[in-house]
């Protein structure tokens, strides 16, 4: 299909704006012909700057076009006087604007591609460029401005400005090689993330929002199923709760969670741990649950150990036991190895209980804490979190939010039982179980749970499963989108993953220095423009797009409840009287 920018040309006459004065490397100078008028100019109801700081504009190039910034407008020294306080916006003044050049667009098919196919000559014209074709880079391809509309596209909101022409992108350009929202308090991010989830829901997706704070539990609909873990403040309508037992953990998970210390803690935690996995393997060597050690033959272990695979499954990390009996397991693990050099039998406990006091204490504040209730205390009948994922991959539902915000800080809960959770779809995406349904994972807060280490220096753990899931969860149809107000929090291997970026205001200088290491597509002088950006406003930047673009998102029919108390209506109802 031909658009009408194909037919009417992006090159108008009424969105001219100068001509080029001088050219370099990566800027072009051009002489304003507009600069002083009283605002913009109309076409079609629709506004052009017509020569302002970052409005898009098309250089003619010698048989091809070019696309540029304005970054700056100014006025030579010579000319600065004619600007005065009584200036009435309607002389003719010598204005010169600096583009940064962005990328070149081919003169028949308008496809925008990164670099500069050929400069333009002193004199070429320069147009302001038609907000249709602005709206329509992010879906243009190959085959350029006539390549049939996908079916499948998410409209994210409408090119920034005042030009109200609608943007979309689909989704294998903004989940194919996974997503980032980033931007700082108040710059719309959650909005931004609704807004998304939004979209997606009009198609058969199969999205698990990992809500870190619950603002997300204003979503309904038949097609969203609400879960949480613990007992959360603010409970969505429907939400079900839901475990995660221990059988969800790994020994690295336990060791971050007790952080065992010192050169006896970590050996004997250890031991315990492959204990009680043949006390699970092999009953009979075991008494209520734990195997005895003190004192005890050591004939039963050996030939429990011995028997079938037993060997190697009590050394396999991922091989389950019962936790809630390493306390009293550890305290077997403190004893000599022989008993009156009796190589056939365990000894009397050893002084190593003392030095493990520290741990025991650790291991029962931690499985009685109210932060890990759903893994230590859920209720006999809940539905675990796996059974609740495959439950949702099964059904026709098309957003399944689990709610974190009960799982407190402490023992760094929140931070493995998260990590835990996305190693549960790695570990399921590499059984291809997402090949023919792609999972969108979105996590918030992320800033929170990416580039971890927990544990003390001996038994450091690396939190690292969506670290994993970003260098190879796409292969197998596993993609996320990360939320963050910290992109300096995450780490710049993960960022650099990150196939597709939507940058909100970010006024911490060293925030935009990251994303500018992270994302070539996004130069200095874009850059320059994050920290003034409007509520809602956010640079789409990516592999897939040649230039950056500004979007107003458009709101949510479902906003996220994000917004803090209101002083003005809480402390303004009884005002004290003087």
């Amino acid at each position: 299909m031909i658009s009408e920018i194909a037919t009417t040309g992006v090159l108008q006459n009424a969105l001219r704006v100068g001509v080029v004065s001088s050219v370099s490397a990566h800027t072009v100078k051009v002489n304003l012909a507009h600069a002083g008028n009283v605002g913009g100019h109309y076409l079609d109801s629709h506004r052009y700057g017509k020569g302002e700081v970052g409005e898009l504009v098309l250089l003619e190039a010698q048989q091809t076009l070019l696309l540029g910034r304005i970054t700056e407008v100014s006025l030579p020294d010579r000319d600065r006087s004619e600007i005065t306080q009584d200036f009435d916006g309607l002389r003719r003044v010598d204005a010169i604007g600096q583009v940064r050049l962005l990328g070149s667009v081919h003169p028949i098919t308008l496809k925008v591609q990164a670099g500069i196919v050929a400069y333009p000559r002193l004199g070429d014209r320069v147009f302001s460029a038609p907000g249709d074709f602005v709206s329509r880079i992010p879906v243009l391809t190959d085959k350029g401005i006539d390549s049939e509309v996908p079916p499948v596209s998410l409209s994210l909101g409408v090119v920034s400005g005042e030009s109200g022409f609608p943007i979309s992108v689909t989704p294998e350009k903004l989940f194919g090689r996974h997503c980032a929202i980033l931007g700082s308090t108040g710059g719309g991010k959650s909005w931004t993330t609704a807004k998304i989830v939004e979209e997606c829901r009009r198609y058969p997706a199969k999205v698990v929002l990992l809500d870190a704070t619950g603002e997300y539990r204003s979503f309904s609909g038949p097609d969203v199923h609400h879960s949480h873990l613990g007992t959360p403040v603010y409970v969505a309508q429907g939400s079900a709760e839901i475990s995660m037992p221990p059988t969800n953990f790994t020994e690295g998970d336990f060791i971050a969670l007790f952080q065992p210390s010192g050169k006896t803690q970590g050996p004997k935690l250890r031991e315990a741990m492959k204990s009680l996995r043949l006390a699970k393997l092999a009953p009979t060597v075991a008494t209520n649950g734990i195997v005895k050690k003190i004192n005890s033959s050591k004939e039963a272990y050996r030939q429990a150990l011995n028997s079938g695979n037993n060997s190697s499954l009590v050394d396999n990390p991922n091989q389950p036991f019962d936790v809630t009996l390493l306390p009293r397991q550890i305290v077997q693990e403190c004893c000599f190895p022989e008993a009156n050099n009796d190589p056939n039998k365990w000894g009397a406990p050893s002084n190593e209980l003392s030095y493990c006091s520290s741990l025991l204490t650790r291991i029962v504040g931690i499985i009685g804490s109210p932060a890990m209730s759903s893994v230590f205390g859920s209720v006999e009948g809940l539905h675990t979190l796996a059974q609740t994922v495959d439950t949702f991959l099964a059904g026709e539902a098309r957003l399944l939010r689990i709610c974190l915000s009960s799982i407190g800080y402490e023992f760094n809960a929140r931070e493995v039982i998260t990590n835990a959770i996305g190693r549960m779809l790695l570990q399921r995406a590499r059984k291809d179980e997402f090949r023919e349904k792609p999972l969108l994972v979105i996590l918030d807060e992320a800033h929170n749970f990416l580039g971890k280490s927990v544990g003390a220096e001996d038994y450091a753990t690396n939190l690292d499963a969506f670290e994993l899931i970003a260098k190879e969860g796409r292969k197998y149809g596993l993609n996320i989108c990360l939320a963050t107000q910290r992109p300096r929090d995450i780490t710049e291997g993960v960022l650099s993953q990150m196939g597709t970026l939507l940058v909100h205001r970010l006024t911490n200088d060293r925030d935009r220095e990251v994303v500018e290491r992270a994302c070539g597509e996004i130069d200095r002088s874009a850059a320059a423009f994050l920290p003034n950006l409007k509520q809602g406003e956010a640079a789409l930047v990516g592999v897939d797009f040649p230039i950056p673009v500004t979007i107003q998102i458009g709101i949510p029919s479902q906003p996220p409840l994000s917004d803090g108390p209101s002083y003005q209506k809480i402390w303004g109802k009884n005002p004290a009287t003087t």
